[in-house]
């Protein structure tokens, strides 16, 4: 299909997990496809490139002002300015669930510096190639888990509160570039960190009784949404927060 027919995306985070799927769905759109993370992204990349897609793997740290800066050069001189982002990258499945009076102030600032400040740097790096191509669409992603307060997950919770902040922000500061913000807010998914950890065994099954339709939620239940947020099908939203997760939180 082609309805991200030759549009530069940038995927933050996209080495593995859910942001490999954002990935390879907007390669089998049509996008032009720039897998980002710090962790090997050759598997995804050659795997978008041998179905017949087009994608480039670039190492970079959305925490760090010169590896942003070094992505967007490499990304324009390959495939031109871009149009769409992801910040997708975030400090997730490896978090142990604990009081947050146990929370030491070095794992806050951990979470809190790879998954809010991050899309605040990826954002501020890659805003000037949007203004080079006219327009743009940032899709943030935020977790449900901002919506219903999760215990034991305090400064991760924290820091996806702060994806919304920055969405509802932005939008209205980037609209006079022709630049779209909106955010995505992902239920429990099963990705390969979820599936591999025995910690969110119970939160599985609490989700799945939670949802409207009962099952596992998948990595491939998000692009429909994202297709949509990246398209020129949203073109008049800006500013909002979709929840993704089968029905289970109705606000």
């Amino acid at each position: 299909m082609d309805r991200l027919k030759d549009k530069v995306a940038v995927v933050t985070g996209a080495a593995q997990g859910i942001g490999a799927a954002y990935a390879k769905g907007l390669a089998s759109q049509g996008a032009l496809v720039v897998v980002c993370d710090l962790a090997d992204t050759s598997s995804v990349v050659d795997e978008i490139n041998g179905e017949g897609g087009s994608a480039m793997g670039v190492s970079a740290d959305v925490t760090d002002d010169d590896s942003l800066k070094n992505l967007v050069a490499e990304v324009e001189g390959h495939f031109g300015p871009i149009e769409i982002l992801i910040n997708n990258a975030a400090i997730f499945a490896s978090i142990q669930f604990k009081p947050f009076t146990e929370l030491s102030n070095e794992e806050w600032d951990a979470v809190m510096r790879v998954n809010a400040r991050g899309p605040f740097q990826a954002t501020k790096a890659m805003l000037p190639s949007m203004q080079k191509n006219g327009r743009g669409k940032i899709i943030n992603i935020s977790s449900g888990t901002f919506l219903r307060g999760a215990p034991m997950f305090c400064h991760y919770v924290a820091s996806k509160g702060a994806v919304v902040g920055q969405t509802r922000a932005l939008s209205r500061e980037l609209a006079a570039s022709n630049v779209y913000v909106n955010c995505i807010m992902v239920g429990l998914t099963e990705s390969e960190g979820v599936a591999e950890s025995k910690q969110y065994d119970m939160a599985r099954s609490a989700n799945q009784n939670m949802r409207a339709f009962q099952r596992d939620m998948m990595p491939d239940d998000l692009l429909g949404t994202v297709y949509f947020l990246a398209s020129e099908d949203s073109d008049f939203i800006s500013g909002q927060c979709i929840n993704v997760d089968g029905g289970a939180l109705n606000y």
